[in-house]
């Protein structure tokens, strides 16, 4: 490949587009030989922003964080692969936790409840809450997410060592592993670390930057850790509007593990999930909707529609051509105002109860 070693004054201005001269050939060629590469035109984009990278990071601190972050999402994608079909519940919670605590012995219940019902689960791999979960769930159905302290201890022993253990340096690609692979997650009463892990569900609820899921807060029967937490909720954020009414539908409070489990299998009682096609919102069901529920639900939810919108019950679009495993699914279509989801939420929540 002719003129690959140019000087950076002659060194072209490079795009994301197929208008880079000789470099377009050079990746092209290094795809060809990696061989079996699965969607290039992703691959391309990141060699090019790599580049791009590269000529921009004159520190070297950047380019540090862009491979450091790449290698570790690249290893959880990796990790979370081996298990596609099985329903995952990420658990928060306080690492201090000591085994005699009821707290402690509640999520241990939860652990050996989320397994017995065919569930995995996702901990920070750590003590307390995370280790009597893992317990609980046992090791072949625990997944650890550590994350690299200078004085935290090796991850518990159920964990440690097992394939399915993922050691992060940053507590953004950790937290992002915690809720992209997440089909509910469930919280115990913890400290700071819990709290951002809440809050932080919880604003990705709000927004739709996270799929719809169960959102569980446990705490030991006559526990009034969630209720004091539910307190401050309800009477100051949303007594002086910072947020809405239907926001409060995005968690709700268990003492009880067979319960949290079953509002889980609720949840997943007939909504499976969802995907955007261009500004349609998807809604895939395993039980298809009547005429009279469809106009029902769009009467009754009028309000999360786009001007002149509809809901209309669907067959698998095309563009979902990539999801064979789920093309037999019938789908509501809806015109979504792209803004309402807890509204989106409890409608979610009707659709079950059909």
């Amino acid at each position: 490949m002719e003129n690959l070693e140019m000087t950076a004054a002659a060194a072209p201005q490079l795009r994301f587009g197929q208008s880079n001269g000789p470099i377009d050939g050079a990746i092209d060629a290094l795809l060809k030989m990696s061989g079996d590469i699965q969607r290039p035109g992703l691959i391309r984009s990141m060699i090019l922003a790599a580049l791009k990278a590269g000529r921009e990071d004159s520190q070297g601190v950047d380019l540090k964080i862009m491979n450091t972050t790449l290698k570790e999402m690249r290893y959880t994608s990796k990790v979370f692969s081996a298990y596609p079909d099985r329903k995952k519940i990420t658990i928060f919670g306080s690492a201090r936790t000591a085994p005699d605590h009821p707290v402690y012995q509640l999520a241990l219940r939860f652990g050996q409840k989320a397994a017995a019902a065919g569930h995995m689960v996702i901990t920070g791999g750590g003590a307390g809450i995370m280790q009597a979960v893992n317990e609980g769930a046992g090791r072949e159905n625990s997944f650890g997410v550590n994350i690299r302290l200078p004085w935290e201890d090796a991850p518990n022993r159920v964990v440690q060592g097992n394939p399915k253990s993922i050691n992060y340096k940053y507590f953004f690609n950790r937290k992002l592993a915690f809720l992209k692979e997440a089909h509910a997650v469930a919280v115990f009463p913890g400290g700071f670390g819990t709290h951002d892990e809440a809050m932080e569900t919880l604003t990705l609820l709000q927004t739709g930057k996270l799929k719809p899921l169960p959102m569980l807060l446990l705490d030991e029967p006559g526990g009034t850790y969630w209720h004091r937490w539910s307190s401050f909720v309800s009477e100051v954020l949303l007594q002086d509007g910072y947020i809405g009414e239907t926001d409060l539908r995005f968690f709700k409070i268990f003492t009880s593990p067979d319960e949290a489990i079953g509002h889980i299998t609720d949840f997943y009682n007939n909504y499976h999930s969802l995907r955007f096609v261009d500004k349609r919102l998807v809604l895939r069901l395993t039980r298809t909707p009547t005429p009279g529920q469809a106009r029902m639900l769009e009467r009754e939810f009028a309000d999360i529609l786009l001007p002149g919108g509809a809901m209309t019950p669907s067959k698998a679009l095309p563009e979902e051509h990539n999801e064979m495993n789920i093309a037999d699914l019938p789908r509501l279509v809806i015109d979504f105002d792209m803004k309402s989801f807890p509204r989106l939420r409890v409608l979610i929540d009707v659709i079950n109860g059909l």
